[in-house]
């Protein structure tokens, strides 16, 4: 319970262990249910008025500047640059060498330091910039290594970001927060297309310069301003954001001690090397990563898809207004799709339905050529995105505590899986257009992969729920008290953690919140992971 000294000051333990004094009038108005639920919604229509708008932003500019090499393929780049086919594929894969490789050690240091806020626009800024210089090469080296280059920067964001929405939002909020963000990489597809027929139209030959040089200039410019912008807009933790107030930041903490069932902080011994050991330990990380790699090889057709609209056999102009509308219906399916999870709490049918839809529209594309059927085809495989929306948020919802853990799982799903990226980069093969059925059939056999290790994952937390339930039933026939910590073992099979670390927790929690032992046992117990 809350000790009021002297002073009229109480000692607050903040998500980072540090001991901290907190007016006592404070303290209890953060623990009056109605003042708490008032100051909790003013938190989150915060994050969302300031921290959302700005991640999706740059998620759009993450996904233009990451695919303008495709659009600009459309207007010259392949033969400006002397590049082959398979140096073009060259270069749409060698990005993910580097993104994938500093996706972990980024996610980790992210976890290290306490300003995400100029870390990550940081890195904004910096994709910018190699973004524009891609404008100025003229031959495959030049094009190759700026793609090496950008993936560097470019690692760091959308691991990072959904890693720090983890430490802001609840796991009910998060799938639809989550959402809209990848929401950007939807609208990136749309909103690049209008604007690469902008430019590409109206910039070609512009004080002697190609139009798809004029596409990196420009987008690489707006990337750099909005990150520049971004170092004002995003928050950092709960602890130490600038722009929340003192009972904001402790019902900030409080409600995600609450809703992971323990204290949202690493333990004194959880070292970025403990976190990797137990990110990669747990048997459903593994699993995760493999889904991921095949999900995104069964949706590599998103690197190409202005050359399967191209097949429509219009010109270049409107080809890439045609490439706006799946792209704008995908968007509308991601944010609803994503609702209806938080709404119900469910995680793996809202995952892997529409993956099934991408499975059908390659299996139309595949089987006719008739216009209509095709474009319809390209609605179907925009859609499938709304599934990977919600991956990286169910290894959130499965990985929930420690934040070191979450966070090297984050890293490790994420960047394993965009393997799926790279081997997709050779998959639409040119030789195989205009139907490329050989592209579809590989892409229809890694989306069935994923929904198989999409219900082994589910089979796993099951297992673990069915192991909660029985030991929280136990625990309440028996009374326990402060030693209900034995329970962790029914995490075990899950990934997790000894009794005494599981103390350490609950003590952790209690001296964080103010409470006894048993009242951070009691939190914990009703605690279940989302299916």
């Amino acid at each position: 319970m809350l000790e009021t000294s002297e002073d009229g000051k109480i000692a607050h333990v903040n998500e980072k262990g540090e001991t901290v004094h907190i007016d006592a009038n404070l303290a209890r108005k953060v623990h009056d249910p109605e003042t708490r639920k008032a100051i909790e919604r003013r938190l989150v229509r915060k994050l969302d008025m300031r921290l959302m708008p700005t991640v999706i932003i740059i998620f759009i500019l993450n996904y233009i500047d990451r695919n303008n090499v495709s659009t600009a393929r459309l207007s010259g780049l392949q033969q400006d640059l002397n590049l082959t086919d398979i140096q073009y594929e060259s270069c749409i894969a060698i990005l993910y060498s580097s993104y994938i490789t500093f996706q972990v050690p980024s996610n980790l240091l992210l976890n290290s330091i306490s300003r995400p806020s100029l870390y990550i626009p940081g890195m904004v800024i910096l994709w910018g910039l190699i973004s524009l210089l891609t404008g100025v090469t003229n031959n495959f080296t030049g094009a190759a290594l700026c793609r090496v280059a950008i993936g560097i920067p470019e690692a760091a964001f959308y691991p990072g970001t959904i890693y720090l929405l983890s430490r802001w939002y609840t796991k009910k909020e998060l799938s639809y927060r989550s959402a809209w963000l990848y929401a950007g990489l939807i609208v990136s597809n749309a909103f690049g297309s209008l604007m690469a027929a902008g430019i590409l139209g109206n910039m070609e030959g512009k004080l002697g310069v190609r139009g798809w040089r004029w596409l990196f200039y420009i987008e690489g410019a707006v990337t750099m301003a909005i990150g520049l912008i971004a170092m004002w807009t995003l928050p950092d933790y709960p602890r130490n954001t600038r722009w929340m107030t003192e009972e904001e930041r402790i019902v900030a903490q409080q409600r995600l001690s609450e809703d992971a069932g323990e204290a949202d902080q690493d333990a004194p011994g959880d070292t970025a090397w403990k976190g990797l050991v137990m990110a990669i330990t747990d048997p459903k990380v593994p699993v995760f990563m493999w889904m991921t790699f095949v999900q995104l090889l069964g949706l590599s057709f998103v690197n190409f898809f202005p050359t399967l609209t191209q097949t429509l056999g219009y010109s270049t102009t409107v080809t890439l207004l045609l490439c706006a509308p799946p792209w704008g219906y995908a968007f509308i399916v991601c944010i609803a799709n994503a609702r209806h999870a938080d709404y119900t709490g469910e995680r793996f049918w809202h995952l892997t339905w529409p993956w099934v839809g991408v499975i059908i529209g390659y299996i139309i594309a595949m089987s006719t050529q008739a216009l209509g059927a095709r474009y319809v085809a390209l609605f179907l495989m925009a859609a499938g995105y709304a599934g990977f929306a919600l991956t990286l948020v169910w290894v959130s919802n499965s990985i929930p505590r420690p934040p070191v853990k979450r966070a090297a799982a984050i890293g490790f799903v994420n960047g394993f899986g965009n393997l799926g990226n790279l081997v997709g980069s050779y998959v639409w093969d040119a030789s195989w257009g205009p139907i490329y059925r050989q592209s579809m059939g590989i892409g229809i056999a890694g989306l069935a992969l994923a929904l198989t290790c999409g219900v082994v994952i589910r089979m796993l937390l099951v297992r673990t729920n069915r192991n909660l339930d029985r030991l929280d039933a136990a625990m309440a026939s028996s009374q326990a008290g402060p030693s209900a910590p034995s329970r962790s073992s029914a995490e075990a099979p899950a990934g997790g953690e000894s009794d005494e670390a599981t103390l350490e927790r609950l003590r952790a929690t209690a001296e964080i919140e103010g409470i006894r032992l048993d009242e951070a046992a009691a939190m914990k117990k009703g605690f279940r992971y989302l299916l």
